[in-house]
């Protein structure tokens, strides 16, 4: 396999990667972002689509995993990194050797044709975001609205903790939720911790949409006020709230469970 061979901090192309993992306002710019590590690689893949370059280590080439990963990407441009160089496109603590540079996917359809979807307001912490979209991929949520203050939704880390649930979702960024509240067509379910409801006894089958705001702040009072249910989470033990990626896990699979998925 001929490849490329980057050796030198100074080459251009580097330069540019380097930008993507630590500017959000760069990856805004470009639409562009950097995959870390094998899982992710193969996620993007099996949602069809092709990523722009591939970069690798030396020691990924011995690997016949990512040989064989490689192999299915014919025509993708693939260069070698240094050890050093990749090492600081790379946060994971044990590199897999393998980064894919991707444009980030453009957001699908609008809330009137969502049947179950997230609003999130202001979630500014990135390994609660992304747990956040893997929650909501894996129980078939078609679509995440995010406000202007949540983390960058591409961003490596938030990619990381998503575990490739990214592709299974239309992400809408930096969008009005009032607006998105206004159109959806179906019921709009907000979590907090003074609603009289229980979660488990609120109708989430047909349309829904679960409203969950910032870590420290909760829901804006606008939202809230937005809502056609706001519902609280039963806690019987020793502490007064949940983390709110576990609580939006919680209400996710409550709707899951009255919809009679399999």
């Amino acid at each position: 396999m001929r490849m490329k061979h980057i050796t030198s901090r100074d080459n251009p192309f580097f330069k540019e990667l380097l930008k993507l993992v630590g500017s959000s306002r760069h990856r805004r710019k470009l639409r562009q972002t950097l995959l870390d590590g094998v899982h992710l690689v193969q996620s993007y893949r099996t949602s069809g689509q092709q990523p722009l370059h591939l970069l690798v280590t030396e020691a990924a080439l011995q690997d016949k995993a990512i040989v064989a990963l490689l192999k299915k990407f014919p025509g993708i441009p693939v260069t070698q990194l240094d050890d050093s160089l990749y090492a600081e496109l790379s946060e994971l603590k044990t590199p897999s050797g393998i980064l894919a540079l991707i444009t980030i996917p453009g957001a699908a359809g609008s809330p009137q044709h969502s049947n179950f979807c997230l609003l999130l307001e202001d979630i500014q912490d990135p390994g609660n975001l992304g747990s956040i979209v893997r929650s909501a991929a894996a129980a078939g949520c078609d679509a995440v609205f995010l406000s202007q203050g949540c983390a960058d939704v591409w961003s490596p880390k938030v990619l990381r903790a998503g575990m490739g649930g990214h592709f299974a979702l239309s992400i809408h960024e930096a969008v009005d939720l009032l607006s998105v509240a206004a159109i959806f067509p179906g019921k709009l379910v907000a979590t907090a911790l003074s609603a009289k409801m229980n979660l488990y006894d609120c109708d989430l089958r047909g349309k829904v949409a679960f409203a969950v705001g910032n870590e420290g702040a909760g829901l804006s009072e606008n939202l809230l006020a937005a809502a056609t249910q706001q519902v609280a989470i039963p806690m019987p033990g020793q502490v007064e709230s949940l983390n709110v990626a576990a609580a939006t896990a919680v209400c996710l699979f409550e709707a899951v469970r009255q919809r009679g998925a399999r």
